[in-house]
């Protein structure tokens, strides 16, 4: 999708609509008032704010009105994750997380610290850093007690519950105010292996219902990963009140669309980009993850119920209500990457109470949230099956929505190759014509194929939605290569060191096979190359980070000592790779066949290149612009009413070229003032649009990117916009600050 789409709908059809409802702030669930009380504004994930006192009038005006510094990311040593956090602001206080995962609460008027709280205070515990993006306040309104006052939020695999007046654990939740998020995940009885034993971590926070916080999970993405089942928690106590299995057992719906026993060795099909509340209804919607392993399913022959599905429980017991697939036997990574938003449209004269959700690969999906059936046509697709790698069976069909139209690309021609510069698209010429391209859908390969929609579309941070039913939509348009490698071929029939087993197991999904995490992509990456990674870090460092994890790697505690060594060892070329299976007579490595998968950690038998994003010889994106686009969609109708970019290269900009957009994270909000504000690109600013138009009113350099999606509330009588100014990405300056802005 280009510009000419904005032209396709015009600004002709901006005229807008009255309200679908009065405001009425008892009646209507998605007012998030004075505060902004949940993660994503309100129990609807709408990130909708009714307040006014900033508008597109005076939003000019707009003034940083305080700074509150975490104190952390200053020390180069000792630098955590950028700050993906969604702070949420409850009667008069500001709660939220910092870079190294710490809790905190500060006055919402003036940032000043109220108390802070570190899961890692204890030199025992090591600090195994993930994202964390939101938090959850819970109290039991019936109570004056202070300890019914409550944050709850998870590092790593724990759940923590703090006193949201003191900063101090709740004693009587769980073990000491902890819970072991490793409970009801399985265990070797049923599984065949325990699940406690493998790594997991909550990014996203989970909802209330009543005395019930529900979450999901991120888990690998490899052969180790654990199944991702959704379960809900006791508030007041930690105890696991249900799980819904998202991959079935026996006798469970679903099942069948699995291979026998895939349950056993396979994982994913987990919730890790968050869920909403329907209170009135009792239901809770959430969106899964593809299952393990990431580009290759001869595990897994079937639809593979419920990954790749948008779900709706029942709140209460976690009984399906319904489930609807976007991605059938998912090949190519396409979890659905964000919470859904619940709705309320004007739709074939009828008002309709919906759910809208986003995907990676661009597309808007609508359903009515009793029913689950789509308010626009969604017509099964044939989509390519072949060629496909020995035992992968490719689903014939693919759900595509009729309406809305993609916000992002779908197909790659030689048309969308950059031209930037004639040595730029030479470039990528050069490996367009020496790929697979086409169908979006096309079954990975061992000759490397070039796709959209792996890294989103729609991303992490969500979208936003007001009460008008117009979805405001954040967009990525990056390209992707994918090659795929035989594993039993690349060792030429031999086996594998005990190490070179360990590492296709549990690194290669990302890192790629050999660890050439990065081969076609100069940029920062998450997943960096590894194949010289004995010059970046000493064997201690290596072996320190299987323990804890970094950025994006969770931690490999699960494996033993010996275990660790021996990937070390693999890691640092320092295993002896036999020529015919046994152990070289010089080595004492332990040497093992390549699998077929038959057990857990499944190993399959062939291995992706690892998450490449295809870039010029310039870093940048390998395709004509827009690079990054902010979308406002009329989910009434499910036309668009405009399509901007959104952020820019400074440098593209100096050169006299038109803004590009960038890649962004983070999200938008929008507010009854008439303006949605996001941040979230490479160029570190935060922005106002018009949300009628979705012109720019208003930006601000922030001290660091703004990876994260803004927050507004009122406090002593004056609105503020606040957003976590965190750095790191794409090798930019860190920080650890949020910033508050409000109009003098």
């Amino acid at each position: 999708m280009n510009f000419a789409f904005k032209l396709l709908f015009g600004l002709s059809i901006l005229g807008g609509s009255l309200p679908l409802y009065q405001e009425n702030p008892v009646e209507d669930p998605r007012k998030t008032g004075n505060d902004w009380p949940t993660y994503g504004g309100n129990s609807a994930g709408n990130r909708y704010s009714p307040l006014n006192q900033i508008n597109t009038q005076n939003v000019k005006n707009l003034r940083l009105a305080w700074t509150y510094e975490t104190g952390d990311n200053k020390n180069p040593n000792q630098r955590g994750m950028d700050i993906q956090c969604q702070p949420i602001v409850i009667k008069g206080v500001l709660y939220g997380t910092t870079p190294r995962m710490k809790l905190f609460a500060v006055e919402a008027a003036t940032g000043k610290q109220l108390w802070q709280f570190d899961p890692f205070a204890d030199p025992e515990k090591k600090p195994r850093f993930h994202p964390v993006r939101g938090v959850v306040y819970w109290e039991d309104s019936s109570q004056t007690d202070a300890q019914n006052k409550r944050i709850l939020y998870s590092v790593g695999a724990f759940l923590y519950a703090v006193n949201a007046t003191t900063g101090k654990l709740i004693d009587d939740f769980g073990n000491n105010g902890v819970v072991d998020l490793h409970e009801g995940l399985g265990d070797k009885e049923t599984l065949g292996y325990d699940a406690a034993n493998f790594s997991i971590r909550v990014t996203t926070p989970g909802v209330i219902y009543k005395d019930l916080l529900i979450t999901g999970s991120a888990v690998s993405e490899g052969g180790d990963a654990p199944p991702g089942y959704i379960r809900a928690f006791n508030v007041r106590t930690g105890k696991l009140a249900w799980v819904f299995h998202t991959i079935p057992l026996p006798g469970e719906y679903g099942y069948e669309t699995w291979s026998k026993d895939s349950y056993k060795k396979l994982g994913g099909a987990n919730c890790w980009a968050g869920m909403v509340i329907d209170e009135k209804r009792g239901i809770v919607y959430a969106g899964t993850g593809s299952p393990s392993v990431d580009f290759y399913g001869g595990a897994r022959t079937g639809q593979n119920l419920f990954a790749n599905c948008v779900i709706a429980l029942n709140a209460e017991t976690g009984k399906r209500v319904w489930h609807f697939q976007t991605v059938h036997h998912d090949l190519w990574d396409r979890d659905l990457p964000c919470p859904p938003n619940l709705i309320t449209v004007k739709h074939n004269g009828r008002i309709i109470d919906a759910v809208a959700q986003a995907t990676k690969d661009g597309y808007v999906f609508v359903f009515d949230r009793d029913t689950g059936k789509p308010l626009f046509p969604v017509k099964e697709v044939a989509v390519p099956t072949s060629p496909a790698l020995p035992g992968e069976h490719p689903w014939p069909t693919q759900p595509v929505p009729t309406k809305p139209a993609p916000f992002v690309r779908q197909e790659l021609t030689e048309a969308e190759i950059t031209t930037r510069t004639p040595e730029a698209h030479a470039y990528v010429l050069d490996r367009y014509k020496n790929s697979r391209h086409g169908s979006k859908y096309m079954p990975p390969s061992l000759e490397g194929s070039l796709y959209y929609g792996f890294g989103g579309g729609a991303e992490w941070g969500g979208n936003a939605a007001d009460p008008d039913g117009i979805l405001y939509q954040n967009a990525n348009t990056m390209l992707w290569w994918l090659k795929m490698r035989d594993l039993r071929a690349q060792t030429n029939g031999a086996a594998l060191t005990k190490g070179g087993t360990l590492f296709a197991a549990n690194c290669a999904v990302c890192h790629g096979t050999g660890g050439k995490g990065s081969e076609a992509n100069q940029t920062a990456q998450a997943y960096p190359d590894l194949t010289e990674v004995g010059k970046r870090l000493s064997k201690e460092q290596i072996e320190a980070i299987l323990v804890t994890g970094r950025g994006r790697m969770p931690s490999f505690g699960h494996l033993s000592k010996e275990d660790r060594e021996a990937l070390v060892s693999y890691l640092l070329k320092l295993d002896v790779k036999p020529s015919n299976g046994p152990a070289d007579q010089h080595s004492s490595v332990v040497t093992t066949p390549v699998p077929e998968g038959a057990s857990f950690p499944y190993i399959p038998p062939y291995l992706n290149n690892g998450n490449t994003q295809f870039r010029d010889q310039d870093n940048y994106p390998a395709i004509k612009p827009p690079w990054g686009t902010l979308n406002a969609i009329d989910l009434n109708t499910g036309n668009y009413l405009w399509q901007v970019p959104l952020g820019e290269y400074p440098e593209l900009t100096k050169k006299g070229v038109p803004p590009t957009g960038t890649e962004n994270h983070g999200g938008p909000i929008v507010t009854a003032g008439g303006l949605v504000f996001i941040a979230a690109t490479y160029d570190e600013k935060l922005r106002a649009f018009d949300k009628k138009t979705g012109k720019i009113v208003w930006e601000y350099k922030l001290p660091a990117g703004g990876f994260a999606t803004p927050i507004t509330y009122m406090a002593d009588g004056k609105q503020y916009i606040v957003i976590a100014a965190g750095g790191t990405r794409y090798g930019l300056k860190p920080g650890g600050s949020y910033v508050a802005f409000a109009l003098p």
